[in-house]
């Protein structure tokens, strides 16, 4: 098919390469315009921009998609539909048109659960035991339109952010060359309305570790912020990221470190398997507190 491809994260990159694999025409590749990043805040192109250009494909990066000469621009690629991941604009309505077989969204979630812009974060957060990847047809709504395909995956218990992140857009990227192969044969499931729920994007202030929760509840913290931005407190003065974490029995006063690596909470204790000192770079526990244990308290 041809195909114009829209996205702008890694996560979106394992999907522009299953297409590129699977033999089908990438029109050209919507993606952000470069950021400011890195000490001297040089403009950066987005992820898919550079697999895009090392591919040899066209790359377009408008700040928006909402005026007529854009739209015409998109219309004027005749294309047999769009593959849209993590894209990172609202698609209007002559955008989503414009596709001779419409626009193909690949979620991060089981939906109608977790609608919006942090689905695997909240997914962990909240202590599903599965999530995994939907194919939908795309509409005017966020994340409402009906799903083609659905892929689950469980949640271990020390699952972070990024295993999921990895392992998610892997299925994405073969689910959708599936559903472009199928694409005659499969009938859109409307999504239910029961079970809706928004994964709204993380703030930075949800990442500072409350030790008089539970330790079921910091565990979840820690894994869904691994590793940006981090679940993190304070060590005599050092600011600690804690990377992955795991919770199990323990009793102490909510902070206190009552073993290896084993902080009290509010309810249980949560064993650190990887963290990040200060200035250092993430460590499996062991390594970092090689020849500097952690201080008796955590704040």
């Amino acid at each position: 098919m041809r195909v114009v491809f829209m996205g702008t994260p890694d996560f979106s990159v394992h999907a522009l390469d299953a297409l590129v694999r699977a033999g089908h025409e990438i029109a050209c590749v919507y993606t952000q315009p470069p950021r400011p990043a890195g000490r001297g805040k040089k403009p950066r192109p987005s992820a898919v921009q550079a697999r895009a250009e090392e591919l040899g494909l066209e790359v377009r990066h408008p700040v928006s998609l909402r005026g007529e000469e854009e739209q015409a621009a998109f219309a004027a690629l005749n294309t047999d539909v769009a593959v849209v991941v993590a894209y990172g604009l609202i698609l209007p309505q002559p955008i989503l048109d414009a596709p001779a077989r419409g626009c193909l969204n690949i979620h991060a979630s089981l939906l109608p659960r977790w609608r919006g812009a942090a689905p695997i974060q909240r997914a962990i957060m909240e202590g599903d035991t599965e999530t995994g990847v939907c194919i939908m047809q795309m509409e005017a709504g966020l994340d409402t339109g009906p799903v083609l395909m659905r892929e689950a995956t469980p949640i271990g218990p020390t699952d972070t952010a990024a295993d999921l992140h990895d392992r998610l857009a892997g299925m994405g990227g073969r689910l959708v060359v599936e559903t472009l192969r199928d694409l005659d044969d499969l009938r859109p499931e409307p999504q239910p309305h029961d079970g809706v729920t928004y994964a709204a994007k993380i703030d930075k202030a949800e990442a500072r570790i409350d030790w008089t929760r539970s330790a079921a509840h910091v565990a979840r913290q820690v894994n869904a912020l691994s590793p940006f931005p981090g679940a993190w407190c304070m060590a005599e003065g050092e600011r600690l990221k804690i990377l992955r974490a795991a919770a199990g029995p323990g009793e102490g006063a909510p902070g206190m470190v009552i073993g290896e690596g084993v902080v009290a909470c509010g309810d249980g204790a949560v064993e650190f398997l990887e963290i990040q000192r200060e200035g250092k770079r993430p460590l499996p526990l062991a390594e970092a507190i090689r020849g500097r244990a952690l201080p008796d308290r955590l704040d």
